[in-house]
């Protein structure tokens, strides 16, 4: 790895460090410097601004995030079981990243530039619009719908997580995020879908509706017709 990168990452695991350390504190260039034991001058050499080191630290988020979020949608075939990876994914990282869950609640952002919790509200809007497109994709697939429209269940999900991981940092990382996930999130899909007539049965419907019209067609002189024209004449 170049020795740039490497400084580079440094950096950010000390950032990511600094803010587990001391949850609340807001992290200063100089205190950081220190942490990783180069001068201010020299941290800027690598980045040009706090604000462009927790914007790097939120795209390692958002890239190390759907990355697993793609191989969840690869191995797993059923909605719930989907929806489940994906919320326990975001509630682990954050349990195991305690300074990075306090930049997803935006805790670690107070008083930095609103650019940074425009860009994590983004990433987090993408993991609610990735549930919603799972959410949809079962009606096709299982032939389930959830009870709520799609907005309103997907939003329903995320907030679960990140109710979760907004008391895991109220806490003081003490209160862990992932502690009885399973038996809510059971209790949630108790009732969150109905079913709804799968594609192939709508068409057996409608063909078996034709089917039952067909004597009506012939009292009224068209079923002739009709045949001919299956049979390759014209009507």
């Amino acid at each position: 790895m170049p020795r740039n990168v490497q400084r580079r990452q440094q950096i950010l695991e000390a950032l990511a460090q600094m803010l587990e350390d001391n949850p609340g504190d807001r992290i200063t260039t100089a205190r950081l410097a220190a942490k990783v034991g180069v001068s201010e001058a020299a941290l800027y050499r690598h980045f040009p601004s706090k604000a462009k080191m927790f914007e790097e630290l939120i795209e390692f988020i958002e890239d190390t995030l759907f990355q697993r979020i793609a191989l969840i949608l690869q191995d797993e075939e059923g909605v719930s079981a989907r929806c489940n990876h994906i919320l326990y994914l975001l509630i682990t990282f954050a349990e195991r990243n305690p300074g990075i869950s306090r930049v997803l609640t935006g805790e670690a952002l107070t008083g930095e530039t609103q650019r940074l919790r425009h860009r994590v509200n983004q990433v987090l809007d993408r993991v609610e619009t990735q549930i919603r497109q799972v959410l949809r994709e079962a009606e096709l697939r299982e032939s389930l719908r959830p009870m709520l429209p799609l907005p309103e269940a997907a939003n329903l999900l995320l907030a679960c997580a990140e109710g979760r991981i907004t008391q895991f940092v109220r806490s003081e990382f003490k209160r862990s995020p992932s502690a009885g996930w399973e038996q809510q999130f059971s209790y949630v899909m108790e009732g969150f879908f109905r079913e709804v007539p799968s594609l192939s049965r709508k068409q057996s419907k409608v063909s078996q509706q034709q089917q039952e019209t067909s004597p009506q067609e012939s009292d009224t002189g068209l079923s002739s017709g009709i045949k001919s024209t299956s049979a390759g004449g014209s009507l």
